[in-house]
């Protein structure tokens, strides 16, 4: 069993927060300027960010092993852009709250698969039928939510 801090579940909390915050001030920009041009300011900015922490503050990791690190590692950046896009185009037609649970619902079922089968490297976590259950109640949410 893994253990736990409130700390994190804290900081999950807020990760949350700032991602349906983030998706409706995308969907409003994305309807003022357009999608893709939303997308690209979006993530320039982030680079830029990111930029500016590597300049100042260079963590201890180490860029030289790079080719060491399997391939589908490296999508991130490709899977931002398409989140970034999939919520921009969803939040405008189902509303916030709608697009957010379903949003959240498919990660937490993607997320048990990837912990029950360990895939990428991660610590086996089995994918058990309380869990099942807990993956249908956020399913059925997104049903009560569409009423």
């Amino acid at each position: 069993m893994l253990g736990y801090s409130w700390l994190y579940l804290l900081l999950a909390a807020m990760a949350g927060l700032t991602m349906a915050v983030q998706g409706s001030i995308n969907s409003v920009l994305g309807k003022k300027i357009g999608l893709m041009e939303t997308n690209f300011i979006v993530h320039a900015t982030a680079a830029i960010i990111l930029l500016i922490y590597f300049i100042f503050n260079f963590e201890n990791g180490n860029f030289n092993s790079w080719k060491g690190a399997p391939w589908f590692l490296y999508i991130g950046g490709v899977l931002g852009i398409a989140i970034t896009y999939l919520v921009m185009v969803s939040i405008p037609e189902l509303g916030v709250a709608v697009a957010t649970t379903s949003i959240v619902t498919a990660q937490v079922l993607t997320a048990a698969c990837i912990d029950h089968f360990g895939l990428f490297g991660l610590e086996q976590v089995p994918f058990t039928w309380v869990k099942f259950v807990g993956v249908l109640f956020l399913a059925a949410g997104v049903r009560l939510l569409l009423n």
